[in-house]
Protein backbone atom coordinates (compact mmCIF):
# COMPACT_ATOMS: atom_id res chain seq x y z
CA UNK A 1 0.00 0.00 0.00
CA UNK A 2 0.87 3.27 -0.59
CA UNK A 3 0.66 5.71 1.96
CA UNK A 4 1.32 10.01 2.56
CA UNK A 5 1.43 10.91 5.96
CA UNK A 6 0.35 14.51 7.39
CA UNK A 7 2.04 15.67 10.53
CA UNK A 8 -0.43 18.71 12.24
CA UNK A 9 1.80 18.52 15.47
CA UNK A 10 5.02 19.83 16.62
CA UNK A 11 7.44 17.69 18.68
CA UNK A 12 7.85 17.52 22.27
CA UNK A 13 4.38 19.52 22.48
CA UNK A 14 2.07 16.33 21.26
CA UNK A 15 2.43 13.14 20.51
CA UNK A 16 1.58 13.10 16.95
CA UNK A 17 5.32 13.90 16.16
CA UNK A 18 6.30 10.32 17.69
CA UNK A 19 3.13 8.87 16.37
CA UNK A 20 3.75 9.59 12.68
CA UNK A 21 7.49 9.17 13.17
CA UNK A 22 6.95 5.24 14.41
CA UNK A 23 3.51 4.66 11.69
CA UNK A 24 6.13 5.65 9.34
CA UNK A 25 8.80 3.56 10.22
CA UNK A 26 6.92 0.82 10.90
CA UNK A 27 5.14 0.65 7.23
CA UNK A 28 8.33 0.90 5.20
CA UNK A 29 9.72 -1.81 7.28
CA UNK A 30 6.72 -3.91 6.60
CA UNK A 31 6.89 -3.12 3.03
CA UNK A 32 4.90 -0.32 2.12
CA UNK A 33 5.62 2.21 0.19
CA UNK A 34 5.49 6.26 1.87
CA UNK A 35 4.99 8.53 -1.04
CA UNK A 36 5.22 11.83 1.24
CA UNK A 37 5.12 12.82 4.73
CA UNK A 38 4.00 16.63 4.83
CA UNK A 39 4.71 18.57 7.75
CA UNK A 40 2.03 21.92 8.31
CA UNK A 41 0.70 23.95 10.97
CA UNK A 42 2.79 23.57 14.18
CA UNK A 43 4.40 20.52 12.62
CA UNK A 44 6.84 22.54 10.70
CA UNK A 45 8.63 22.38 13.85
CA UNK A 46 9.76 19.08 13.73
CA UNK A 47 11.95 20.28 10.57
CA UNK A 48 14.15 22.43 12.96
CA UNK A 49 17.73 22.12 13.15
CA UNK A 50 18.34 24.56 15.68
CA UNK A 51 16.24 22.20 18.56
CA UNK A 52 18.43 20.83 21.08
CA UNK A 53 16.61 18.18 23.28
CA UNK A 54 18.34 17.07 26.62
CA UNK A 55 20.70 13.90 25.51
CA UNK A 56 18.35 11.92 27.47
CA UNK A 57 15.35 12.54 25.69
CA UNK A 58 14.97 11.57 22.04
CA UNK A 59 15.82 13.83 18.95
CA UNK A 60 12.52 13.78 17.13
CA UNK A 61 14.32 15.91 13.93
CA UNK A 62 16.97 13.84 13.74
CA UNK A 63 14.93 10.77 13.93
CA UNK A 64 13.15 12.11 10.99
CA UNK A 65 16.13 13.03 9.52
CA UNK A 66 17.58 9.91 9.49
CA UNK A 67 14.29 8.23 8.35
CA UNK A 68 14.26 9.94 5.70
CA UNK A 69 17.84 9.48 4.57
CA UNK A 70 18.15 6.27 4.88
CA UNK A 71 14.40 5.41 2.97
CA UNK A 72 14.89 8.83 0.61
CA UNK A 73 11.75 10.47 1.82
CA UNK A 74 9.93 12.97 0.50
CA UNK A 75 9.73 15.70 3.63
CA UNK A 76 7.52 18.47 2.62
CA UNK A 77 7.19 21.41 4.95
CA UNK A 78 4.15 23.62 4.36
CA UNK A 79 5.89 27.45 3.30
CA UNK A 80 3.28 29.44 4.75
CA UNK A 81 3.37 27.69 7.83
CA UNK A 82 7.04 27.56 8.46
CA UNK A 83 7.30 31.54 7.44
CA UNK A 84 4.81 32.06 10.39
CA UNK A 85 6.84 30.09 12.99
CA UNK A 86 10.11 31.30 11.65
CA UNK A 87 11.21 28.23 9.87
CA UNK A 88 13.17 29.29 6.47
CA UNK A 89 15.45 26.93 3.91
CA UNK A 90 18.57 28.98 1.89
CA UNK A 91 17.02 30.08 -0.90
CA UNK A 92 12.91 31.48 1.34
CA UNK A 93 15.88 32.57 3.73
CA UNK A 94 17.80 34.56 1.10
CA UNK A 95 14.28 36.15 -0.53
CA UNK A 96 12.90 37.23 2.78
CA UNK A 97 16.11 39.16 3.73
CA UNK A 98 17.07 36.98 6.29
CA UNK A 99 20.68 36.16 7.36
CA UNK A 100 20.26 32.45 8.25
CA UNK A 101 18.15 29.39 7.70
CA UNK A 102 17.64 26.86 10.34
CA UNK A 103 16.40 23.81 8.37
CA UNK A 104 17.17 20.11 9.05
CA UNK A 105 18.81 17.95 6.40
CA UNK A 106 16.59 16.01 4.42
CA UNK A 107 13.28 18.46 4.87
CA UNK A 108 12.36 20.52 1.61
CA UNK A 109 9.89 23.87 1.89
CA UNK A 110 7.29 23.52 -0.59
CA UNK A 111 3.35 24.78 -1.13
CA UNK A 112 -0.05 23.25 -0.19
CA UNK A 113 -0.37 21.60 -3.53
CA UNK A 114 2.36 19.03 -2.19
CA UNK A 115 -0.48 18.16 0.51
CA UNK A 116 -2.82 17.70 -2.25
CA UNK A 117 -0.62 15.90 -4.81
CA UNK A 118 0.17 13.18 -1.77
CA UNK A 119 -3.31 12.61 -1.39
CA UNK A 120 -4.04 12.28 -4.79
CA UNK A 121 -1.53 9.92 -5.14
CA UNK A 122 -1.04 7.62 -1.81
CA UNK A 123 -3.75 4.35 -1.60
CA UNK A 124 -4.36 6.44 2.18
CA UNK A 125 -3.50 9.84 3.66
CA UNK A 126 -3.09 9.18 7.59
CA UNK A 127 -3.21 12.03 9.83
CA UNK A 128 -1.62 12.24 12.82
CA UNK A 129 -2.41 15.73 15.12
CA UNK A 130 -5.60 18.15 15.15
Amino acid sequence: MKYSILVNEGPYTHQASDTAYQFTKAALEKGHEIFRVFFYHDGVNNATRLAVPPQDDRNITQRWSELGAQHNLDMVVCIAAAQRRGLLDEDEAKRQGKDANNIAPGFRISGLGQLIEAGIQADRLVLFGD
